[in-house]
């Protein structure tokens, strides 16, 4: 099975599997609480056009990335919206989007 090129606005990957591996090592350089570099938010807002919940995700816009506690000893990306909320986001869901 040849497997198809996988895009963002700013990063092409050969494959799915390549932006996974990519977005797992942004995500395990932070610890919990800290906050995500202006580079890799860049990538992340990219990224997040892709997720299922595009909109209600962005919200008012995002000022920036936190990495938070997932739960089961694992972490995720945090939005913080511009207006001060929050909400949790998967890069895992924006590469493979779940279905219904």
């Amino acid at each position: 099975m040849v497997s198809k090129p996988f895009k963002i606005d700013t990063r092409s990957f050969e494959k799915k599997g390549d932006a996974h591996e990519f977005f797992k090592a942004m995500l395990n350089r932070y610890t919990i609480g800290e906050r995500v570099s202006a580079s890799d938010k860049n990538d992340l807002l990219a990224l997040l056009k892709l997720h299922t919940e595009y909109k209600r995700k962005l919200g008012a816009g995002v000022a920036h990335f936190e990495v938070m506690d997932g739960g089961f000893g694992t972490q995720c990306f945090k939005i913080i919206r511009i207006d001060g909320t929050s909400d949790d986001f998967s890069y895992k869901h924006c590469i493979t989007p779940k279905k219904d």
